[in-house]
């Protein structure tokens, strides 16, 4: 049996000397796609953020292994070079530097090779084209004038060209609409292909999970996992909402 990718175990999480995750076990491996859900307020963000190293995110207890190595004292750009991503719920804007340029130099980064502008422009037209991105927009300030729903497609294309093994999407449907989230999805299927990369979907919704092969379900309610199980626990939540669960 195969190691897990992500083994996450014992984790709990203050924000400002409030503790919001209480003994948190989860264990991804290579290829898996599991979707957290939960209602509002149940810590969904508070996990992304703590395993991608937010400093804002005190770990009081517990341990995060990632590919085998103990990551809680690595800082979030050690988290991001060796393979980790999370796409931001709401995408901060960033005047003076391309999105273009941002990317590339990100790819840079976690590949630790200069890389050719011919073959970066070529595989970046590629990644646009799956998503319905204007080439123009890699000549534009990251997220500067963007509409909720062109960051969203911008954080999808940051995934797809920097291809982490790991990925951690929070509510990256949320705020768009119908045809919005079929072309987010088609790119997180196109990052699906990739048969090593694991994702952790954090959603309250499941609009985005339709096309999207699911591996494990996970209910977090008021910063414990209450459930887990396969895809199907998502056709029961569209019925019945998180109520059976709030105990």
């Amino acid at each position: 049996m195969s190691e897990p990718l992500l083994k996450v175990e014992g984790l709990s999480v203050d924000v400002d000397d409030q503790e919001i995750l209480h003994g948190i076990d989860l264990s991804i491996k290579k290829g898996e796609t599991h979707v957290l859900m939960g209602p509002n307020g149940a810590g969904k963000s508070t996990l992304g953020n703590a395993l991608m190293g937010n400093p804002k995110y005190k770990i009081t207890n517990g341990s995060i292994f990632f590919d085998g190595k103990d990551i809680l004292q690595d800082t979030t750009d050690q988290r991001a070079r060796d393979g980790m991503f999370l796409s931001f719920q709401n995408p901060l804007e960033v005047p003076g530097i391309s999105l273009g340029n941002f990317i590339r130099n990100a790819l840079e980064q976690r590949t630790k090779k200069r890389i050719r502008l011919w073959d970066f422009k070529k595989e970046m037209k590629k990644a646009m084209e799956v998503l319905q991105m204007d080439e123009s927009y890699a000549d534009r300030d990251l997220n500067v004038g963007f509409s909720g729903g062109e960051k969203k497609k911008a954080e999808i294309l940051q995934l797809l060209m920097l291809k982490p093994s790991f990925a951690i999407l929070d509510e990256t449907d949320s705020g768009l609409d119908v045809d919005a989230v079929r072309t987010v999805s088609k790119g997180i299927e196109e990052y699906q292909k990739n048969k090593n990369g694991a994702l952790l979907i954090i959603t309250h919704s499941t609009r985005i999970l339709e096309s999207l092969h699911v591996d494990q379900t996970h209910v977090l309610v008021d910063g414990k996992i209450a459930a887990s199980g396969d895809v199907s626990m998502v056709e029961e939540i569209n019925e019945h909402g998180f109520e059976q669960y709030e105990k």
